[in-house]
């Protein structure tokens, strides 16, 4: 491409950006929701945790299932004021495999997560995994959907996990998919290291 065009097609998606960010106006709380196969559901939500930490936001997080696991992200953000931090599960389900024990702690974990969604200083939230939970009929979906409606009008929360189910997606604002094209664990088989996975 020469610099005449270079410069055509700049100037182009610059008019189409500006044209977009006037007629964008409106600011409110957004629900997230981050799912598919791939990897970096998780980590994409605490990257925007730091984001909001970074702007003096309060920030609340509850992992669901991964809580009995060590993670980098959690001894990075517990180190901040601003930061309520709950890891609650007890692991993988498969590994469980104690229906009653995971219902028991999903519900902790949920107790936790309605505290935050019902305190307007809480400005961001992550529950991490919650998907899963959803799917696995740990929670009553309509229980969640309403506690995510009845939030305070301002309050961000990203939903992260699997299988997010059709109710929550339509309810978000936003929803990304993440799907694996190639993963080392599968075709090499390099296991889960520090920095990567966790």
């Amino acid at each position: 491409m020469d610099a005449d065009a270079h410069k055509r097609m700049s100037e182009k998606r610059n008019s189409g950006y500006e044209k977009k960010q006037s007629k964008a106006t409106l600011e409110k709380g957004l629900l997230i929701v981050n799912t598919g196969t791939g990897k970096g559901k998780s980590s994409a939500a605490f990257g925007m945790s730091l984001r909001a930490v970074g702007h003096g936001m309060k920030v609340g997080v509850v992992q669901f299932i991964k809580g009995a696991m060590q993670s980098a992200e959690r001894d990075v953000l517990q180190r901040f004021d601003n930061v309520d931090f709950q890891a609650i599960g007890d692991g993988f389900t498969w590994k469980t495999q104690d229906r009653e024990r995971d219902v028991a702690t999903a519900e902790r974990a949920w107790a936790e997560a309605e505290r935050l969604l019902s305190d307007a200083s809480v400005q961001h939230i992550v529950l991490d995994e919650l998907n899963v939970i959803l799917k696995y009929e740990y929670i009553d979906q309509e229980r969640v959907l309403a506690a995510l409606r009845a939030r305070p009008s301002s309050q961000h929360v990203i939903v992260t996990g699997r299988h997010a189910p059709e109710a929550l997606t339509d309810l978000a604002d936003m929803v990304n998919e993440v799907r694996s094209l190639k993963h080392p664990f599968k075709l090499q088989g390099v296991k889960a290291q520090a920095g990567i996975e966790f």
